[in-house]
């Protein structure tokens, strides 16, 4: 029974696509019903970040809200998928998956981080405040294993708090996606 009901959880949001629906919440399921949109978590926090895209995190509705404009390129960094969007004279941002670290394994300079949490993942967001260079990262830990990374870097490297409110609303966006 579990199987099935797990099975169905998973091939609803294929089937329903283009379709508006009601979250389960507000129309008052049952017990057994609430089980099968809630069993889907532990599964996709097993499979991490290998199938999802990082360039397709930011919807087009999501990159309005995010002032961005263009289409996100895929990249390689270091061997870790990534994806970035470049607004011509205004920033940049990437988001990296890194599928071998997870948050606590990262090399942070203590000083630079301040922990947060984005949605219901842990974080830190990174910023030198001394440099003032117009950058700055927020790191959501996705399980034990992996992270994502989001940074922005604004152009002309100046306005790292502006860098910052970048980075934490497209944490914001992209954090409702990860598993």
């Amino acid at each position: 029974m579990r199987r099935l009901l797990l099975a169905s959880a998973l091939l609803l949001p294929l089937t329903a696509c283009g379709q508006q629906t009601t979250p389960s919440a507000a129309v008052g399921h049952s017990s057994a019903e609430a089980t099968a949109t809630a069993a889907p978590a532990p599964s996709a926090s097993r499979i991490g970040l290998a199938s999802l895209d990082p360039c397709a995190l930011l919807s087009p509705q999501d990159r309005s809200a995010a002032g961005v404009n263009v289409l996100g390129k895929p990249k390689d960094i270091a061997g870790a998928r990534a994806c970035d969007w470049t607004v011509p004279a205004t920033f940049g941002v990437t988001v990296t998956f890194d599928e071998k670290h997870g948050l606590a394994d990262l090399d942070v300079a203590e000083k630079n981080a301040t922990k947060t949490t984005v949605g219901r993942h842990p974080g830190l967001k990174v910023a030198d405040k001394k440099a003032a260079d117009g950058t700055c990262a927020v790191l959501l830990g996705v399980g034990d294993r992996n992270s994502v990374q989001i940074d922005v870097s604004n152009t002309g490297f100046s306005d790292t708090p502006l860098a910052c409110r970048r980075a934490g609303t497209v944490a914001g966006l992209v954090e409702p996606k990860l598993p």
